[in-house]
């Protein structure tokens, strides 16, 4: 389920820069970040499996704060990683509200 909320957030987001209401580039930051986000989680899966030096969690937040979020929402359910460490979970939809917040505020500044 968390899954297709990125899809669609993504897919929303795809949709409303090809109508106009919002600057392409906006899109291709998250697509970008979330590829990033995406990749580091899955090599912090394998590191994890292999027991091989770990991303720093700061690493990820990061990535997810940056529009990253969800690529990382995506890699946690496909890669069933970060899904049960409620710590962990707090600060990363802490990001995801936050990296929200900052989008629709640069939208509403750019229309006036």
């Amino acid at each position: 389920m968390p899954a297709a909320f990125a899809a669609l957030f993504l897919s929303a987001l795809l949709a409303a820069g090809l109508a106009g209401a919002v600057p392409p580039h906006i899109f291709v930051v998250y697509v970008v970040a979330s590829t990033a986000a995406f990749i580091a989680y899955g090599m912090d899966k394998l590191a994890a499996r292999r027991q091989l030096r770990r991303t720093p969690e700061s690493t990820l937040h990061a990535l997810g704060l940056a529009g990253g979020w969800p690529g990382a929402l995506i890699a946690q359910a496909l890669f069933r990683h970060k899904t049960r460490k409620q710590p962990f979970q707090g600060v990363f939809w802490l990001t995801a509200v936050l990296n929200c917040t900052v989008l629709a505020a640069i939208l509403i500044a750019a229309r006036v």
